[in-house]
């Protein structure tokens, strides 16, 4: 999943720039105050797709005595500051930009410039969309989910945030390329305004749900049910478990959680040895640790209630 998350980080990264640095030529020629705001997207998406990347390789590193639990968490971090870009960078500059085209509107020029370079963008970014939908579609098949349930869900933000990212700056296009042609069509820039404070708007709601879903991760909120149940069912089929007391489960990074189980044995189970639970136990333990998806995992024995 890391392989597929970093190429799926480094295409949307490669597409950006080339779409930033295009935008920006047709933004000078044209004037427009929409293809600015298209040209801080891009800015914003290229930057916030490195820090993407950043996460993806300081949380790679192995557990050590520092962070036992590993760096997985790293990915949170560097996904909330991407939110955070894509607000400051993307969403307010692009609002700022379309309030000062309506104090100060500008004549529009090289229109076919600016349409040109909206559709060849929309290319670009539709193929990275489309990189990062077939990344969510695959997890999501994986864990028996719908890609919508995958997006609110998901342990992994790197794909989670390309798709949100493009999915806005697509709609942004759109919403560019028809300001664009309303300007050139009626001669009002505040055609041009409207959808550069259109963009902002767009691109400060998806900083926001990125932000939020970031914040839980970060503060370790509690692993799905479809994640934890299935753990849950296996624990209680185990022969010697009367009943899980309680059961905790919370990622340390994608894919990677940390299971805490508080385990009733058996009325039979308490008829044998200490020795003997706390073997069952052991056993019980390095048999979950063995799901590639489980990192670290406790099991309490508590004794019966009463």
């Amino acid at each position: 999943m890391a392989e597929e998350s970093a190429r799926t980080v480094i295409v949307a990264v490669a597409a950006n720039l080339g779409i930033a640095v295009a935008k920006t030529v047709a933004a000078l020629f044209t004037g427009s105050a929409s293809l600015w705001a298209e040209a801080a997207h891009s800015v914003a998406d290229t930057g916030n797709e490195v820090l993407l990347f950043v996460g993806l390789r300081k949380s790679s590193g192995s557990p050590d005595r520092a962070h036992p639990f590993g760096r997985g968490q790293e990915r949170y971090f560097w996904a909330f500051l991407a939110a955070l870009g894509i607000f400051l960078v993307g969403g307010t500059l692009s609002v700022g930009e379309g309030i000062r085209s309506l104090l100060m509107p500008e004549p529009l020029e090289s229109l076919w410039v600016g349409v040109t370079v909206l559709l060849v963008s929309a290319g670009f970014e539709g193929y990275s969309w489309h990189t990062a939908r077939k990344q969510l579609r695959n997890n999501a098949r994986d864990q028996k989910r719908s890609l919508f349930e995958q997006l609110v869900r998901a342990s992994d933000p790197s794909a989670t945030t390309v798709f949100l990212e493009d999915s806005a700056a697509l709609v942004g296009l759109a919403v560019a390329l028809v300001a664009l042609l309303l300007h050139a069509g009626t001669g009002w820039a505040g055609w041009d305004a409207l959808g550069s404070m259109a963009i902002g708007v767009l691109l400060i709601a998806v900083a926001f749900l990125l932000a939020v879903r970031s914040k839980a991760l970060m503060l370790e909120e509690a692993a799905p049910a479809d994640v934890a149940d299935p753990i849950r069912a296996r624990v209680s089929a185990v022969g010697w478990v009367g009943e899980i007391a309680d059961m905790h489960a919370v990622y340390l990074g994608p894919s990677s959680l940390l299971v805490n189980l508080w385990i009733r044995p058996s009325a039979s189970a308490l008829a044998d040895s200490a020795g003997e639970l706390v073997s069952l136990a052991g056993r019980l333990r390095s048999e979950l640790l063995a799901d590639d998806g489980i990192a670290q995992v406790t099991v309490t024995l508590v004794g019966a209630e009463g």
